[in-house]
């Protein structure tokens, strides 16, 4: 059974999902209804999940992004940018992959962000939400719904993966902050790893 997970809340992947070796972490959203003329029509929202990787002294080392669907190392890769929403009702927009194994000793820290790219706020943005999944069997491990507190903002500092005594732990955050692209949202992001 899945977390639900509210900002603060924190769970040790050791324990939840023994052995695991690989995650998906999923954003998800729905495009925005807007009434017109001639009744409502569905409007597209652009929202970009990045993965951000850190070492012990809180040095940005690399990005994952829609500009760079890949790190450098190999060991995270986003599956594409999606410029919509919408699409089958609790399924991820956006998927980032991250295999343990292979993320570098230095980084001590992966931080996930998503900001709105076409600059919509959050609280209008319907079925907003993040999922963390074993990559592997495609269990959920955990779920973050988005929606509830966003609010005028256009980002949010979601979560992060940290090492903590040789074991990885997942953190939900729940900063919100106002970017079109994670760089902006740095000043948000520093104080939480």
């Amino acid at each position: 059974m899945a977390v639900s997970l509210t900002k603060g809340g924190n769970i040790s992947l050791e324990k939840v999902a023994p052995g695991l070796i690989s995650i998906a972490l999923g954003l998800g959203w729905d495009q925005i209804e807007k009434k017109g003329l001639f009744g409502k029509k569905k409007v597209s929202v652009d929202l970009d999940a990045s993965c951000l990787l850190f070492d012990a002294n809180r040095n940005l080392v690399d990005a994952v992004w829609f500009q760079q669907l890949k790190s450098k190392d190999g060991s995270i890769v986003h599956t594409g940018d999606d410029l919509t929403g919408g699409g089958k009702a609790g399924t991820p927009n956006e998927v980032i992959n991250v295999h343990f194994n292979t993320v570098p000793d230095n980084i001590t820290t992966l931080v996930f962000t998503v900001n709105s790219f076409s600059s919509d706020t959050f609280d209008g943005v319907p079925n907003a939400f993040c999922v963390l999944r074993d990559q592997k069997t495609n269990e959920e491990i955990a779920r973050y719904n988005l929606s509830v507190e966003g609010g005028g903002y256009t980002g949010l500092v979601i979560a992060k993966l940290y090492r903590h005594n040789g074991a990885w732990k997942f953190k939900a955050l729940g900063e919100w902050g106002k970017g079109r692209t994670f760089d902006e949202l740095l000043p948000a992001i520093i104080p939480c790893i």
